[in-house]
């Protein structure tokens, strides 16, 4: 895969930009060679909020946990481990390349999710390219609410 586009990183506080930085270097790393532009900038889009939080979560942790948690809080809700999709890596896959183990994954993950309330029914974390085929777009447009 080829590298990233350019994007200008958010702004976040000074006492937790370098982690920040850390964090979001590890998932262009990773993004380069398993996921897309669009994953990059939603991931990105995600640490910001998370290192904005007061207090930000990212002043405990590892900053590899906090980016291995952030990508599989958002493939989970894109289908990311569903080998029918595009881009497609299996969990044990993404648990190898971050050197974690699933359970420490799941667990940052699901503090994100719960955080954010990202869920299957909420589109804001799904990726732009696949909001109009999403499962939850497709009830809604049946919905007669």
């Amino acid at each position: 895969m080829e590298a990233m586009k350019e994007i200008n990183l958010p702004k976040v506080p000074e006492e937790i930009k370098q982690r920040f930085i850390e964090i979001t270097n590890i998932i262009q790393t990773f993004s380069v060679e398993h996921l897309n532009d669009e994953y990059y900038e939603l991931a990105i889009k995600l640490a910001a909020k998370l290192a904005r939080k007061r207090p930000s979560p990212f002043l405990g942790g590892t900053t590899k946990t906090w980016a291995a948690g952030i990508v599989h809080a958002l493939g989970i809700v894109n289908f990311l481990f569903d080998k029918s999709k595009k881009p497609y890596i299996s969990s044990a896959d993404l648990c190898n390349w971050f050197d974690l183990g699933q359970s420490t994954i799941s667990g940052k993950s699901k503090i994100i999710r719960d955080m954010f309330k990202i869920t299957y029914f909420n589109t804001e974390w799904v990726l732009p390219s696949k909001v109009a085929n999403h499962p939850m777009t497709q009830l809604r447009k049946l919905s007669f609410f």
